[in-house]
């Protein structure tokens, strides 16, 4: 998708979302963001990676646009050492709706579900589930591609030292790894799980051997 049908997506999905206004200005301010130079992995190719993937998924309307709404927001905010990325992701997303004249209960849901990026903890919901299916699904891509996200995940903490940055980045995939089922959804599972288990332990095996994302 180019950056025209990337904003026509996003007007279309703000008025759907209960917005008065057509979204235009709102859509700059969040491109903006996604174009940041330090966002290896975390920039637009990811943001439209997202949106392909949710047009395969089976969702009713209402839980589609909801979950489109997130995914747009959800990265948002992108600084690499920090720790409340989604949570103000999703301030903006809330604070942002609000303002277009959404309903309160949607911009609060719009919020909830950005906030389950972090994926701190399994979705127990279907849109939820839908919205981090999605985030998720490059730890099932062929070989090639998983270690390319693996390689701009590291370009994207360059600063932190080697030896850290394989303890912690085996942290988080042992984590993901010890999910069961790793996604909730039987569509994404069905695509993703057996290739993003094989991945999973393929990238801590390197790490704990000494290599990094490269």
């Amino acid at each position: 998708m180019t950056a025209t049908l990337l904003r026509e997506r996003f007007r279309d999905l703000w008025r759907r979302v209960g917005a008065a206004e057509d979204g235009g200005s709102v859509f700059d301010e969040v491109f903006r963001a996604y174009r940041e130079p330090h966002r290896h992995y975390h920039g637009v190719e990811h943001l439209r990676d997202c949106l392909e993937q949710l047009d395969t998924a089976p969702a009713t309307r209402e839980a589609r646009d909801l979950a489109e709404t997130a995914l747009w927001f959800h990265d948002a905010v992108y600084a690499p050492h920090a720790t409340d990325n989604e949570a103000r992701s999703a301030l903006w997303a809330a604070r942002a709706l609000a303002q277009a004249g959404a309903t309160d209960s949607r911009a609060g849901e719009v919020a909830r579900l950005v906030r389950l990026t972090d994926h701190a903890r399994p979705a127990e919901d279907a849109v939820g589930a839908l919205v981090c299916d999605v985030d998720l699904s490059i730890l099932g891509r062929p070989p090639a591609a998983f270690a390319e996200y693996e390689r701009r995940i590291r370009a994207e903490h360059g600063q932190v030292p080697e030896p850290r940055y394989r303890r912690g980045r085996a942290s988080v995939l042992a984590g993901l790894l010890a999910r069961d089922p790793l996604y909730r959804s039987d569509h994404f599972r069905a695509l993703f799980e057996a290739a993003a288990r094989r991945n999973l332990k393929r990238s801590i095996e390197r790490l704990a051997a000494g290599h990094g994302g490269e």
